[in-house]
C-alpha cells in the first residue's frame, strides 16, 4: 500500500484507488504534497482541505481538455477529463453526506466523465434499467472481437464505490480483451442509484439483480446462458446472495469476501479495523436508509451469508488480500467452505508474491484483476490467450 499520508488510512485508501483508475504521480504529488498537516485534521476540516487541492487539479485538466478541444485534439481532450473526472469523485467520496456542494460536484464529475468518454472514443456507453418505477444506470462494455450475442459479467459496486470507478481500475477492459463483455451497475445504496434516484441499499440483494438479469435477457448483445456476476468489498455480500437466489447467473466471483458484514459493523464500534471513508457512521445509515445507529444495527443483522451459500450450483471464485485490514480474512474462508454445492468453487488469496493484498486488492489491482478476468473467461468461455 502507498502511504503518503503516515497516519491516515481513509487518505491512503483514496489516493491508491485513485492511482488505481489512472492518476498521474506528478499530479498527485501536486495535490497531496500541500495537505501534511490537514491529514492530521478532523475529518470536517481535513476533509475540505483535501477537495479544495484535488477540485483545483480537476479544474487545471478541464481546461486543459477545452484548449485541447478547440484544436481537434478530441483523444487528449477525453484522456484529461476521465483524470479530471477521477479526481472529483476522489474528493467527493470523502465528503460527508449532506456536505454543502456534494451533489453539484457529483453531477459535475459525471457530465466531465461522459464527455470524456465521447471525446475520447472509449466503446463504454451508458445504459438505464428500469427498477421500481425509476431505473438502475450501468455502463456497458462490448467484448473485443466477439461476433453475435456475448458471454457477460454483471459487475457491482461495494459500499462507497460507483460503476465509473470499476471501470476505471480496469477489469472491464482486461475482460473485453478476453473476449467478455460488462455491466457495470450502480444498485441500490450506490453511485447514482443513492445520490439520484434515492434508492437506498438492501440486504436481499437478488430483487435488483434479478431485474437487471431480466433487462440483460431482452438485449440482443448478450448470451442469457453466460452472464455471470462479479462483486467487490460489499459487494462481496451482495453477489453471493444475488447468485443464490437468482439461478439464471452462470457464474460468480467475490473481489474482497464480505461474509459476516453484520459482525464487521460490530468491530467497528469496538474500534477494530479500518474505516473505508471518513464520517463512517452517518455514511452507513444514508447508505442503508437508516433512521439511526440503532436502526442501522437492526438491518446490518441480516447482512450476512451464513444459510445462504448452498444454493449455489454454479463455478464461483472467491478471492481475498492476504493482508485485508478492513474484512478479516477468515471471512473468505467462511465464505468458502459454504459453497458447497458448487461444482468449480476455488479460494485464491492474494500475497506478497501476486501483490493485490490490501482489501479488495486496491494496492495492485492489475495482478488481482488479471486473475479474475483469467478464470471468468474460462468459465464463460472467452479466451486467454491471442492465438
Amino acid at each position: 500500500m502507498f502511504k503518503y499520508f503516515p497516519t491516515n488510512y481513509v487518505w491512503n485508501l483514496s489516493v491508491n484507488l485513485s492511482i488505481e483508475m489512472g492518476a498521474r504521480m506528478g499530479e498527485i504529488e501536486e495535490m497531496c504534497a500541500p495537505l501534511q498537516d490537514a491529514a492530521k485534521a478532523p475529518d470536517a476540516a481535513g476533509t475540505q482541505a483535501f477537495r479544495e487541492t484535488w477540485i483545483k487539479m480537476a479544474d487545471k485538466l478541464v481546461s486543459l481538455a477545452d484548449e485541447d478541444e478547440a484544436r481537434g485534439r478530441s483523444i487528449s481532450a477525453g484522456d484529461k477529463l476521465i483524470r479530471a473526472a477521477n479526481y472529483m469523485l476522489t474528493a467527493e467520496r470523502l465528503l460527508a453526506h449532506g456536505s454543502e456542494g456534494r451533489m453539484a460536484l457529483y453531477k459535475r464529475f459525471l457530465a466531465a466523465f461522459e464527455r470524456g468518454l465521447a471525446l475520447s472514443g472509449s466503446a463504454c456507453r451508458r445504459v438505464e434499467i428500469p427498477y421500481e418505477g425509476k431505473h438502475l444506470s450501468a455502463l456497458y462494455v462490448p467484448a473485443e472481437g466477439v461476433e453475435g450475442r456475448q458471454p457477460l459479467l454483471v459487475q457491482v459496486n461495494g459500499l462507497d464505490s460507483t460503476k465509473e470507478m470499476k471501470l476505471l481500475v480496469g477489469l472491464p477492459i482486461w475482460l473485453a480483451k478476453r473476449g467478455i463483455a460488462s455491466l457495470i451497475v450502480d444498485q441500490p445504496g450506490t453511485g447514482e442509484a443513492l445520490r439520484l434516484q434515492g434508492l437506498t441499499a438492501r440486504f436481499d440483494s437478488e430483487h435488483w439483480a434479478s431485474r437487471v438479469v431480466d433487462w440483460l435477457e431482452t438485449q440482443d448483445f448478450v448470451d442469457p446462458r453466460r452472464i455471470g456476476m462479479e462483486g467487490v468489498s460489499l459487494g462481496g455480500y451482495y453477489c453471493p446472495r444475488a447468485v443464490a437466489f437468482e439461478p439464471r447467473f452462470a457464474c460468480g466471483v467475490v473481489w474482497g469476501a464480505n461474509h459476516d458484514w453484520r459482525d464487521v459493523q460490530k468491530k467497528r464500534l469496538a474500534k477494530e479495523g479500518n474505516f473505508p471513508v471518513p464520517h463512517y457512521w452517518s455514511h452507513v445509515m444514508w447508505v442503508w436508509g437508516a433512521k439511526d445507529m440503532d436502526d442501522f444495527m437492526q438491518i446490518a443483522e441480516k447482512v450476512h451469508l451464513n444459510g445462504v451459500l448452498d444454493r449455489i450450483h454454479v463455478p464461483f471464485l472467491v478471492t481475498h488480500g492476504e493482508k485485508d485490514s478492513q474484512i478479516p480474512l477468515q471471512w473468505a474462508h467462511a465464505t468458502y467452505d459454504q459453497l458447497v454445492n458448487s461444482p468449480k468453487r476455488e479460494l485464491k488469496i492474494f500475497d506478497e508474491r501476486t501483490g493485490g493484498v490490501q482489501h479488495s486488492s486496491f494496492d495492485n489491482s492489475a495482478n488481482a484483476g488479471a486473475y479474475i478476468a483469467d478464470w471468468v473467461a474460462e468459465v464463460l468461455g472467452g479466451k486467454t490467450a491471442t492465438a
